[in-house]
């Protein structure tokens, strides 16, 4: 099978890669990133030279590209996770995540449906559902609220794709995950971001009281799920892709700490973000009734491996720490500290 992983140096998109050629080693693997800040190509580097990857700089919304892309490499399947994903940086500007997360994905569907892609699997966030009460989890069924430009955008991306399956007859299926861990994460997002401060001894910021909860998913347990659903998923379904382990920001900050032997005096309370959703939680029964899918990582196992993998790797993320969008990062960091509510 030919696939084509858009995306691919980021953080998910790198590990899927690794994760499908060890998988599917006959399959040939077609890796499109536009190479952002948050996209590294050094996150594949193992692959140079691979025969069966084929790595490919461009936009997703130039769809002459993509033409070019999915023609010349007879692509059969796209798993599409490009895109703009901070919530903090939809906030400052909305812009280019409406271009990149609704538009990019409007030209893949396109593509698909001009030159016959098999299937095409939009990976989404549990975000487009909004915030929870102290109780109950998403279903696919939950009704979409999003709370930021991010959100909103990424809810747009699943509507359109639902639709070209319905209007067009595309192959699409839609997944929905909870928050992604592991190794290749960007320091902008808050597991990352608070290792490299803490071993840095900088203060970790934490919005409001700490008390919004996550779910948080094992980047490889989501890797796996996205397999099942490329292979055995019913075309035109949500899939709700979650890891089962809730924390609270505050009690999964003190975490880190213990674990890298810091002292909690390290925390730093800010004023809490506009539109700041309180607590998320997946149901995933769907997925796992219909395609066998569990987590095979425990959130303190994997937890435990992302902050060894980090403290390991200095060189990577002072790497990606580097350059323009240091000077950005730095710039929102003290202004998080400054408006500190006391």
């Amino acid at each position: 099978m030919n696939v084509l992983i858009t995306g691919g140096c980021g953080f998910i998109g790198s590990n899927l890669v690794h994760h499908l050629r060890a998988r599917r080693p006959d399959w040939t693997l077609v890796t499109l990133d536009k190479l952002t800040y948050a996209g590294n190509l050094e996150n594949l580097a193992a692959l140079e030279g691979d025969p069966k990857h084929i790595f490919v700089r461009g936009n997703i919304c130039n769809r002459e590209l993509i033409e070019h892309v999915v023609g010349l490499y007879r692509i059969e399947g796209i798993l599409h996770l490009a895109a703009e994903s901070h919530v903090d940086r939809s906030i400052l500007g909305p812009e280019v995540f409406v271009q990149t997360n609704v538009l990019g994905t409007q030209v893949l569907l396109e593509v698909c449906k001009a030159i016959g892609v098999r299937r095409f699997v939009m990976v989404s966030t549990d975000e487009v559902y909004g915030s929870l009460g102290p109780t109950g989890a998403f279903t696919e069924s939950s009704p979409l609220q999003p709370s930021s430009p991010y959100s909103a955008s990424k809810a747009a991306a699943d509507l359109v794709t639902l639709a070209y399956g319905r209007t067009f007859g595309l192959d699409v299926v839609v997944t929905r995950c909870s928050n992604n861990y592991g190794r290749y994460q960007f320091p902008e997002k808050l597991i990352p971001l608070m290792i490299v401060n803490a071993l840095h001894d900088k203060p970790l910021p934490v919005y409001g009281d700490g008390g919004n909860v996550r779910d948080w998913l094992h980047v490889e347990d989501h890797c796996e799920a996205l397999l099942g659903v490329l292979e055995r998923g019913r075309s035109g379904e949500v899939y709700n892709i979650g890891g089962g382990a809730e924390r609270k920001n505050l009690e999964l900050v003190r975490g880190l700490l213990k674990l890298l032997g810091k002292s909690e005096e390290l925390i730093r309370f800010v004023a809490d973000r506009p539109g700041h959703d309180r607590r998320y939680a997946i149901d995933p029964s769907k997925i796992r009734k219909e395609l066998g899918w569990k987590p095979a990582h425990t959130f303190e196992q994997g937890l435990a491996e992302t902050v060894r993998w980090y403290v390991d790797h200095p060189t990577w993320w002072e790497h990606v720490n580097s350059g323009a969008y240091r000077e950005y990062f730095d710039s929102q960091y003290r202004a998080r500290l400054g408006a500190s509510p006391g």
